[in-house]
This record gives C-alpha cells, structure tokens and sequence, in this order.
C-alpha cells in the first residue's frame, strides 16, 4: 500500500482555541501561526517571566503527527532545548508537566542549536501520535539556559485521520 506523504497539518488548526501560557504580550502563539502558514514574517512567539512555555494547539479534526519543525534564527540561545510534548489534554498548565517524565507524557525531546536555528524536523514516535485532537508542547528551557525563549516558526507534519481511513478503504477496493 502506498503511504500518504506528510502534509502541514496548520492548516487543520482550530485557532480560536490555541492558547499559550507565559506568552509574552505583543510576542502570542497566535502571531506564528495565525496565517496556518509556516511563518516568514517578523513576527516571533516569545516567554514572558521566565523561559517557560506551555502551548496548546487545537485541530479540527483527528491528526497522525509524525515530525516538528520549531525554528528560532535571530538569537538562537532563545531557541527551545527541553521539550515535553503531551496529546489531548482538557486543561493543561505547567504543574501537570513540569515533573512529567517519559512514562507521563507522549515524548521528551532534546533538541540542539542546529536544529532550532535551521528550522529542521524533529522526528515523533509515531505510534504515541495516532489520534490527535490537540498537541501541548512544554518548554522546559532553552538553549542558554536564559530566562528567554523565542519561537519564530512552528510546523507540525503528518496526516489527517480521515485520509488514512480513506486510503484503507481504496486498498480494500483494489482487493476485490
């Protein structure tokens, strides 16, 4: 069975539900992925007391996530480096994940200054992200340890739910 490319899966956002905790005013989550675009614009999301971040993207319907892309250029010590990514959470906020360990949430990545500042993919377990109605992405710290931290893109790749069903339903037809 031929397997469906990755898509962005932006587009698929429910944006009057994204919500950020410790966002910086002026510098919201809203402001990166408002255009359901990958961001090209000036605009940056950007932690407020300390470098802490707690995002929650909604979709409109069931995704299959497989990889990140979250790009910090300008000043790359504000880029993320511990990540903590959580699925379909009601109401979320940082005590929920501060501790969180592996066994707590769905993946705890460590990413590098390459791979922030070059806006690369970062692979997901595949298999803990199979019916996602909502991503949270903890940040834990940044690159600099600084009080900091500075998102200026954020993609999100994989497959609508639906589009795999559908594509069952074509193999089953090939079959007959």
């Amino acid at each position: 069975m031929n397997e469906t490319p990755d898509i962005s899966l932006l587009p698929l956002i429910n944006s009057p539900q994204i919500n950020c905790l410790n966002e910086a005013h002026g510098h919201a989550l809203s402001g990166i992925i408002a255009s359901k675009t990958f961001n090209m614009t000036s605009a940056f999301l950007q932690s407020d007391l300390d470098e802490q971040l707690l995002l929650t993207i909604p979709f409109t319907q069931p995704v299959r996530i497989r990889s990140l892309i979250i790009k910090t250029a300008s000043d790359v010590t504000q880029g993320p480096k511990v990540i903590k990514i959580l699925i379909n959470r009601r109401n979320i906020d940082f005590e929920d994940v501060q501790e969180g360990s592996e066994s707590d949430v769905s993946q705890i990545l460590v990413l590098t200054e390459d791979q922030v500042k070059e806006g690369k993919r970062i692979p997901l377990r595949f298999v803990r992200f199979q019916n996602v109605s909502s991503l949270h992405v903890f940040v834990e710290s940044n690159q600099s340890d600084g009080n900091t931290t500075r998102i200026e893109a954020l993609d999100i790749f994989g497959i609508p739910v639906e589009a795999t069903k559908d594509l069952i339903g074509l193999k089953k037809q090939d079959d007959d």
